[in-house]
């Protein structure tokens, strides 16, 4: 069965039949061909103990489970959209806001930043009010990312680690570290600088996902 299909930059159709269950964001649907049913779903797949770790993390999304036979148009509130395909148990680092739609063969998951990325990563998690958790989606399959202006994919690797506007982050993949760095003086820091006091670095061998705005989801 063909995959994700871009219509505009702002418009994703995926196909749904047997064995191509996809979990959506709420309200995302546009329009849709053949006999495609909608059901709200309070785990997307994650399980009941997953879900309440979302709940508590911050990271939920009100999700819908699409099921059927036909193909359906994604998108929200004019927001362009991303296909991200996952292969040999690849696993992308998202915020929960950003999926648009995601196949229900990937896991999901809930990781605390501190984990992923060291003190750096809750620090960047307070600085760019991204949370201190984020979702993961791990294995084989296709998921749909909302961003501002569409993104750029950034090879990271470890001769050339790659620094980021945390407010332009959108997502990664890969043996990844990441951490908040800066360089600046106090001055800086508190407001009367350049404004690019903080940068992402992230350093390790991946794809760093980066958006052309500062602006949230």
């Amino acid at each position: 069965m063909p995959g994700y299909q871009s219509i505009t930059s702002k418009m994703v159709r995926v196909p749904i039949g047997p064995g191509q269950e996809v979990y959506s964001r709420r309200g995302a649907m546009l329009a849709y061909t053949g006999r495609v049913h909608f059901a709200p779903s309070t785990t997307a797949g994650q399980g009941i103990a997953g879900t309440l770790g979302r709940a508590v993390a911050g990271e939920r999304t009100e999700m819908m489970h699409v099921t059927g036979q036909g193909s359906v148009m994604f998108g929200r509130a004019g927001l362009d959209v991303t296909v991200v395909e996952l292969s040999g148990g690849d696993t992308l680092y998202v915020e929960a806001d950003r999926l648009l739609v995601h196949d229900a063969s990937l896991r999901v998951g809930t990781v605390f930043l501190g984990e992923q990325g060291g003190i750096g990563g809750v620090i960047r998690g307070a600085v760019s009010g991204q949370g201190l958790f984020t979702t993961t989606l791990t294995g084989d399959g296709s998921c749909a990312l909302l961003t501002h202006g569409g993104v750029m994919e950034m090879p990271v690797t470890p001769q050339r680690p790659v620094h980021v506007d945390p407010q332009a982050y959108v997502a990664h993949r890969g043996r990844l570290q990441n951490r908040l760095t800066t360089a600046v003086g106090l001055r800086d820091l508190i407001g009367r600088g350049s404004g690019e006091a903080f940068q992402l670095q992230l350093v390790g061998d991946g794809v760093v996902y980066v958006q052309p705005s500062e602006r949230k989801i």
